[in-house]
């Protein structure tokens, strides 16, 4: 199981986790869910208190992932399969994202 935060304008939004190689879930934060002046992440993810959960990444958060050859370089340097979504999402933690949104892992 692998785990990364989801941070909006630096406030903890939620986690993405992917359980197995075809079950992802993302879910608020409790703190930020209740928050009312917080948003939803996108809008294809609106503020709720039961987990999203999918066969594959959500696209919300593909998209924040470089492309074309941006994405094979990084990929190459980094030792990551292009084929592995969540390890590049993993890759891109502490990096700057498109828009507010960022994503962050623990270090162990």
């Amino acid at each position: 199981m692998r785990t990364v935060d989801v941070y909006l304008d630096n406030k903890l939004a939620g986690q993405l986790t992917e359980r197995d190689r075809d079950e992802y879930e993302f879910a608020y934060n409790a703190q930020y869910l209740v928050d009312p002046e917080t948003p939803a992440i996108a809008l294809s993810l609106p503020k709720r208190e039961e987990p999203y959960r999918s066969n594959r990444i959500f696209p919300f958060f593909t998209n924040l992932l470089p492309e074309g050859s941006n994405r094979k370089a990084m990929c190459t340097a980094l030792k990551v399969d292009e084929h592995d979504f969540f390890g590049m999402l993993e890759m891109i933690c502490g990096k700057d994202c498109i828009g507010n949104v960022s994503l962050r892992k623990e270090e162990k």
